[in-house]
């Protein structure tokens, strides 16, 4: 078992250092590389909250659509390989769904601001 504070609580306070003590200071480049900083600890923070059970979601979806097993990797793999076979098409039923889902998980974590990915979950909650 792992002492506090968790990997999680670390990098929420670093983001937060760096936003409320340490950007004001700065100008130019240096405030824009901090701030890059910054995001890239708030993407680490979301991916660490998100990603364990998004990625067991993804991998079940994608052993339904796929019918077999493996790791997420794997299943990813096999599915870009019959996208590009052409054994897949957004026809197939699921998988334009199970990309979507993929997508916006994804957004989720990276740029949870993007004002199209804000209108696809409002869209998809009406």
């Amino acid at each position: 078992m792992q002492d506090l504070p968790t990997s999680l609580e670390i990098v929420g306070v670093v983001s937060d250092f760096l936003r409320e003590q340490i950007l004001p200071g700065l100008e130019g480049r240096t405030k824009f590389h901090a701030l890059v900083a910054a995001n890239a600890l708030d993407i680490v923070r979301r991916e660490l909250e998100t990603a364990p059970v998004a990625n067991n979601d993804e991998r079940e979806h994608l052993m339904s659509l796929l019918k077999s097993e493996g790791s997420l990797d794997e299943l990813n793999n096999r599915l870009c390989e019959q996208i590009t076979n052409g054994d897949m098409t957004l026809d197939t039923p699921g998988l334009k769904e199970h990309l979507w889902t993929s997508t916006l998980t994804k957004l989720a974590i990276d740029q949870p601001k993007y004002s199209a990915f804000k209108k696809a979950l409002q869209e998809g909650r009406s």
